[in-house]
């Protein structure tokens, strides 16, 4: 494969700013309550929908340090059709789901009503940030394609 520009190494100033707001994103995760596996699997996830290979393998061996079942890491995929999940998981991977894929669907009303039901303003709010993080996250080790070896 023909190497790639790193991302992260190219422009540290942007990537700088990148890990400075992945930081606030957890701050506030933190501040709203949002258990730590939780953050976890709202980066597995998103990471499977965008296929990066680097993210994954890096926040399921994270989730798995926190204590995160295998289990529930091996469904998370179809957290929607398991009974793993509380309702509180549930609506954040829904959100996680939706704004990872906003292009296809624009965060509909029936996920956004459905995080209402369950989750604080600030940890929907923590939720969509930690979710825009890893994507920016995802983005830059698929652009750079990152390395991944056993």
């Amino acid at each position: 494969m023909e190497p790639r520009v790193n991302l992260s190494k190219s422009d540290p100033a942007a990537y700088a700013a990148l890990l400075a707001m992945n930081k606030a994103a957890s701050d506030s995760a933190d501040a709203a309550g949002i258990d730590p596996k939780l953050r976890e699997l709202l980066k597995v996830r998103a990471s499977q929908i965008n296929g990066c290979t680097y993210c994954l393998r890096m926040h399921t061996r994270d989730a798995l340090e926190l204590g995160e079942s295998t289990d529930r890491l091996a469904v998370v995929s179809a957290w929607a059709d398991s009974e793993y999940f509380t309702a509180v998981e549930r609506a954040a991977l829904a959100l996680c789901e939706s704004i990872t894929m906003v292009s296809v669907d624009h965060v509909p009303h029936g996920v956004y009503t459905m995080a209402r039901a369950v989750l604080s303003d600030d940890q929907i709010s923590a939720v969509a940030w930690l979710s825009a993080a890893i994507n920016m996250f995802n983005r830059v080790a698929i652009a750079s394609r990152y390395p991944v070896k056993p």
